[in-house]
């Protein structure tokens, strides 16, 4: 095994997205994906069901494009790695057996890897070019980049935000060191997006369609909650309250929920687009103060954004904002590798076989509550 530079096989499958990506070292060569989105849309959210037959139907067809877009041949892969947690229990499963299943017949090394984790490791990934370098700017970072590093910047943070989690974690060490400062205690950001989108009658999936119409509304024409602000939750810097950096979100979709029943209580008309823009100030709002809060009482000077929610246009702007402000690097890698997918789960595959840890064996289960803090596992 080229243990400098390894040719790593990555499966992702937590949720809806069935995804397969190869990198060697940290250049990424492909990132295929498969979505099944467009078969939740009449139910309003992911179908566990529905998404492991989907992984099923989809994951030989995508293998074999993501080999054919990199231009090589299963066996010259030196490690499979595969999602096995957090994520839902039948979809995790589905690509959990396809990758021992691989492992089994090519003989190669198995690493069963978080996919949380697996979210920040995409940052150290630089794209190949035709040519065989890597296109100028990196993997898209927002102020001095992690791109083409060949490990990741000291003192890093890590907020993810999507439709099952809202965390913010302190990276001591990509292979063997993670840190929880802070997640919600209830609905994910994603999550409250989708349950507040059906609320105005806007569809699934609620985060892109909030975030578009947000931008004719007005932010301030209603103050919702920002949950786990009040002092008895924050504490001080010295005292920390029990959920100093953590998130709510459950009252603000009570909140919003409210407030509409009362516009239609009252015969009015719903100001959808200013429910949105308010709604959507409030969860950007705390998500950003808690996590430079985090990042400056713990001395992170350098943050990566990632998660589905990292597209939100809001977010973006007002994370970049306050890091600046506060004298932090934020790093955003390009959209489609914010969203689950396989190149990430590769990439911290690579980071691993390159860091010489040993790989899984196929003995393990797929874990749908797998913590953070647990990067690999070791059967």
């Amino acid at each position: 095994m080229n243990r400098s530079q390894p040719l790593v096989l990555g499966i992702e499958s937590s949720c809806d997205e069935t995804g397969v990506g190869i990198v060697r070292g940290t250049t990424l060569l492909t990132n295929t994906v498969s979505s099944s989105m467009d078969e939740h849309v009449r139910f309003g959210g992911v179908i566990p069901e529905i998404a492991s037959r989907a992984h099923l139907d989809a994951f030989v067809p995508t293998l074999r494009q993501a080999l054919a877009d990199a231009d090589v041949k299963l066996d010259d892969v030196d490690a499979i790695a595969v999602t096995s947690g957090p994520g839902l229990a039948g979809a995790l499963m589905v690509g959990v057996c396809a990758a021992k299943a691989l492992a089994v017949s090519t003989g190669k090394p198995l690493y069963a890897i978080n996919h949380l984790v697996a979210h920040v490791g995409v940052g150290l990934l630089d794209r190949a070019t035709p040519d065989g370098g890597s296109p100028a700017g990196g993997p898209g970072a927002v102020s001095a980049g992690v791109q083409g590093a060949p490990r990741l910047p000291d003192n890093l943070g890590a907020l993810l935000v999507s439709g099952g989690h809202t965390e913010i974690l302190k990276i001591n060490s990509i292979t063997d060191d993670v840190q929880l400062l802070g997640s919600t205690i209830d609905d994910a950001a994603g999550e409250a997006y989708d349950k507040v989108a059906r609320i105005l009658g806007l569809g699934y999936p609620g985060g892109p369609a909030i975030d578009r119409l947000a931008r004719t509304g007005n932010p301030k024409a209603i103050r919702f909650p920002r949950g786990l602000r009040q002092p008895k939750y924050m504490g001080t810097a010295e005292e920390p309250g029990k959920h100093r950096y953590d998130w709510s979100f459950s009252g603000l979709k009570t909140a919003v929920a409210r407030c509409v029943e009362q516009f239609e209580a009252r015969g009015e008309e719903v100001p959808v687009a200013d429910v949105a823009a308010a709604f959507q100030e409030a969860v950007v709002d705390v998500i950003t103060s808690k996590a430079v809060l985090a990042c400056r009482e713990h001395g992170i000077k350098d943050v990566l954004l990632g998660g589905g929610v990292a597209a939100n246009s809001r977010l973006r702007e007002l994370t970049g904002q306050r890091c600046a402000s506060a004298g932090i690097r934020l790093h955003v890698p390009p959209l489609e590798l914010c969203t689950d997918n396989g190149a990430m789960v590769a990439a911290l595959g690579a980071q691993l076989v390159m860091a010489g840890i040993g790989p899984s064996g196929i003995r393990f289960a797929p874990d749908s509550s797998m913590p953070v803090t647990a990067v690999s596992l070791q059967v």
